[in-house]
């Protein structure tokens, strides 16, 4: 079966899910676009990337309107996230890549145990200033680790806010402005090399503008508080399977 046809078809449905949980889906997208035949740097990378920003921010439109994004908190952690991770990559940590995966890997395991069993923390983070100072504590340090260990850092948003207090579908708001801001930033870093194929870019970005805007509906509008935090935990759990996969292979 042709990749224009393919693609389209798996990457609507991974758009639906991971659009509810305020998350791009590029951890997906680039591994199957390669998987499926396409040059892993030049090709899969960018359309990829190119993806997570179409899902992530149409999601974040659909967030928007039902007034869901805490914006005072994702605004400087989008901001410093983006200002700290080429600074990460600069200071090269000597710190093992495998390590800090296996960090990712278990902070998203935790997020997905949170969501399961419903935690909140005793004080949550609800005043202005708690707001922004969440925003550029948890921003800097995820942007510094992203950084140094060369990976998006999109799984981690989720359970940082989850942590940090918010409701399952504040959290999925919230994260979908700030993994639209750091994506962009990302992808601007691989055009000067990309090649996109016309048909198939035109098709996987129908597919996700489609699977993205049924999937942050969903979660707006009818989705019920257990349900959301049901796909919270297994998708979350999934991402960390594929992360633990990448530490032991």
């Amino acid at each position: 079966m042709p990749l224009d046809l393919v693609a389209p078809a798996i990457f609507l449905v991974i758009s639906f899910v991971f659009s509810m949980l305020g998350m791009g889906g590029s951890q997906l997208y680039i591994p199957i676009l390669y998987w499926l035949g396409m040059n892993f740097k030049h090709e899969a990378i960018p359309l990829g990337l190119l993806l997570n920003v179409v899902t992530s921010a149409s999601a974040a439109v659909t967030y928007y309107r039902h007034g869901l994004i805490r914006i005072r908190l994702a605004i400087p952690f989008a901001l410093t996230m983006i200002v700290c991770a080429p600074l990460g990559a600069f200071l090269n940590f000597q710190v093992s890549t495998k390590l800090v995966i296996l960090v990712f890997a278990l902070f998203t395991l935790a997020g997905s145990i949170l969501a399961a069993t419903n935690w909140r923390p005793k004080k949550k983070v609800e005043s202005k200033k708690a707001e922004i100072i969440m925003g550029i504590t948890a921003g800097s340090i995820l942007g510094l680790v992203v950084g140094f260990a060369g990976r998006g850092g999109g799984a981690m948003v989720v359970p940082i806010l989850l942590m940090s207090g918010l409701e399952a579908k504040a959290a999925a708001a919230t994260s979908s402005l700030i993994v639209t801001c750091a994506a962009i930033s990302g992808l601007l870093g691989h055009l000067p090399a990309a090649h996109f194929y016309p048909l198939l870019t035109f098709l996987t970005i129908a597919a996700v503008l489609i699977g993205s805007q049924a999937g942050s509906r969903l979660m707006a509008g009818k989705m019920k508080p257990r349900g959301v935090r049901y796909v919270f935990a297994g998708v979350l759990f999934l991402v960390a399977v594929l992360l633990l996969k990448d530490v032991f292979k």
